[in-house]
């Protein structure tokens, strides 16, 4: 993988994590959202029957699938989406 591919990989999944974090927040589901992330992380290699399983309501929230299975495959983009989610609640709390 060349440079310039390897930071638009990058670039693609913070904007994928960024995208999902606002969702989540937005529909007030941080709490449960970071509870099943940090639980489902040993069971990453389950992940793919899992996204199978919540995929109607999934549906409701984020229009590419197949985007957010790759996010959910990797351990660093996990962490990424559970930081963004909880930097983006503390934020809201702050204001409210």
């Amino acid at each position: 993988m060349t440079g310039s591919r390897a930071m638009d990989v990058l670039d693609a999944r913070d904007d994928l994590v960024e995208y999902v974090a606002r969702e989540i927040v937005m529909r007030g589901l941080c709490t449960p959202a970071v509870l099943f992330l940090e639980a489902a992380r040993p069971h990453r290699p389950l992940g793919g029957g899992a996204m199978l399983f919540f995929d109607p309501v999934l549906r409701t929230l984020l229009t590419d699938m197949t985007e957010v299975h790759r996010l959910m495959a990797d351990d660093d983009g996990i962490e990424r989406l559970i930081d963004r989610i909880e930097e983006m609640d503390g934020d809201l709390t702050l204001d409210a």
